[in-house]
């Protein structure tokens, strides 16, 4: 709500424009700062200074965006204890946790400068039999200005999931921070606009509306959305007023699947780890598991065990809820699970606290209770029982998300990854695919679409363009009315040659 005298939100984003919000700490609800409310007009005039600057940035050429790209990443890392504080101050998560967001992010910086022009820049392609006097280029251009609106929960490597391969590509960007961390947002932009020397190339705005309708309405060629699935739905209906095209990445209910040939020390680490870290609060948490029946028993004793030495609270390794309004949503889903017969064996009601969520492990749980179809979004991890890997698939591909998922198993896990309904898929591990820059992140069904990172994330903030010169006349007329019926026939003969047999 707005303090009546100071006009500053202290319990999330209630400012309107003209007025200012807070950015405050989640363990303490101390405010770490405030920040004023942009008006359209004023992220309409951030967009057209990034327009502004986008052409010379793009004529700047790959070999000058890789080296202010490099020097960015190495600005990360030398002030990284200065981010991992603040990391920690306005998002919450522990200090550790924000050391391993900020060297990914780093990383990733790294693989789009050093990969841009191989993946995007200019290369001939073959011209095929009917073209020969044809040589044929293909190059991918940049769009111009990208919108992004950013998530909380990973405040700096989910940005920088865009920014990097946007930057790397010729683009320029506008990031719509999150209302619960601000600071983050114009910290990162401060810090490019540092080393490149143009503080237009990368800007953030604060806008009064978690979908950025603002943004999406201010002229930039495309938007990335992190965030959840109603969100989306908002952000889409903004955007298909001015045909802007849109990457979502609208979180889940990933899942993890275990067989009964697993290494169980190693999947009950995983999966506490993969459900728990950040307080459950990412896109691509584990929220469910599926264990084979013959190793069930086992794999919940070792879940529960692991369990009994982690805490959530001040200087635990599990931090406080982000956003305060996820208390009651995690608060609802473990009592939906519990009224429905499901056991809470760790954590439960009794765990949740006002600003922090003890790990909860929950079992006996229908598969239609909330906490097994929709996203928690907290330290919830329901573990059940399944008969084989072909009913743990039908499980976990039946929700309409698909995320991330991971696999244990030693003789099959290839193969089960492969059946997953998901985006990304992990064996023998969780998330292990967000730490290889070159694979592509993103959903699939209610997750969303489009990718991020890799070659095809590169590709995303880019339109393909085709180019084809003339190197000699072709002796078969084709394109033009003086064609005869003996170039006809030339044709039809080489097409019987060449595509008629077997």
């Amino acid at each position: 709500m707005i303090d009546g005298q100071s006009g500053v939100s202290v319990e999330g984003f209630a400012a309107a424009v003209g007025e200012t919000f807070a950015s405050f700490n989640p363990a303490t609800g101390a405010v770490i700062g405030t920040f004023p409310v942009n008006s359209a007009a004023e992220v309409g005039a951030a967009v057209r200074r990034a327009r502004e600057a986008q052409t010379a940035w793009a004529d700047t050429g790959f070999d000058e965006r890789k080296k202010v790209l490099t020097s960015w990443r190495s600005s990360l890392i030398k002030r990284r204890a200065e981010l991992e504080d603040l990391v920690h101050a306005e998002n919450g998560k522990p200090h550790a946790d924000a050391t391993i967001e900020v060297i990914v992010a780093a990383q990733h910086i790294d693989w789009a400068a050093k990969h841009a022009r191989k993946v995007l820049g200019p290369r001939r392609v073959a011209s095929g039999p009917f073209m020969v006097n044809q040589s044929a280029w293909l190059e991918y251009r940049p769009l111009g200005v990208i919108g992004i609106l950013g998530p909380w929960d990973f405040p700096v490597f989910g940005p920088v999931g865009t920014a990097a391969y946007a930057l790397a590509g010729g683009n320029t960007l506008v990031l719509k921070h999150s209302e619960y961390t601000p600071r983050i947002g114009e910290w990162l932009a401060e810090s490019f606009g540092r080393v490149a020397g143009d503080e237009r190339l990368f800007q953030s705005v604060a806008v009064a509306d978690e979908t950025g309708e603002a943004l999406c309405r201010s002229g930039v060629y495309k938007i990335s959305f992190t965030g959840s699935l109603p969100t989306a739905r908002k952000v889409l209906a903004a955007c298909a007023e001015t045909l802007t095209p849109v990457l979502v990445d609208a979180g889940a209910s990933d899942a993890l699947i275990v067989d009964e040939d697993a290494d169980l020390a190693a999947a009950a680490d995983a999966a506490v780890w993969g459900a728990m870290n950040n307080a459950g609060q990412v896109c691509i948490s584990v929220e469910r598991a599926y264990v084979h029946e013959r190793v069930y028993d086992e794999f919940v004793d070792r879940t529960v065990e692991i369990i009994g030495n982690l805490k959530a609270g001040a200087g635990q390794p599990i931090g406080p809820i982000t956003m305060p309004d996820q208390v009651a949503v995690v608060r609802q889903h473990i009592t939906d699970a519990l009224e429905r017969g499901g056991r809470a064996l760790t954590g439960g009601l009794d765990g949740i606290g006002e600003r922090y969520i003890q790990p909860t492990i929950l079992v006996d749980v229908p598969e239609d209770a909330l906490v097994a179809r929709a996203e928690t979004f907290g330290p919830v991890l329901v573990i059940a029982k399944v008969a084989d890997m072909d009913e743990a698939l039908a499980k976990t591909n039946a929700t309409g998300f698909g995320l991330g998922s991971a696999v244990f198993a030693r003789a099959n896990g290839l193969n089960l990854a492969r059946r997953m309904r998901s985006g990304m898929t992990s064996v023998n591990s969780v998330v292990a695919y967000t730490g290889v820059p070159s694979l592509p992140y993103g959903g699939v069904g209610n997750s969303g679409f489009g990718r991020i990172h890799g070659p095809d994330g590169l590709r995303e903030w880019t339109t393909a363009k085709a180019i084809t010169r003339q190197r000699f006349s072709s002796p078969v007329r084709t394109t033009t009315f003086t064609r005869r019926p003996l170039d006809n026939r030339l044709l039809a003969a080489a097409a019987r040659i060449l595509y008629g047999r077997g």
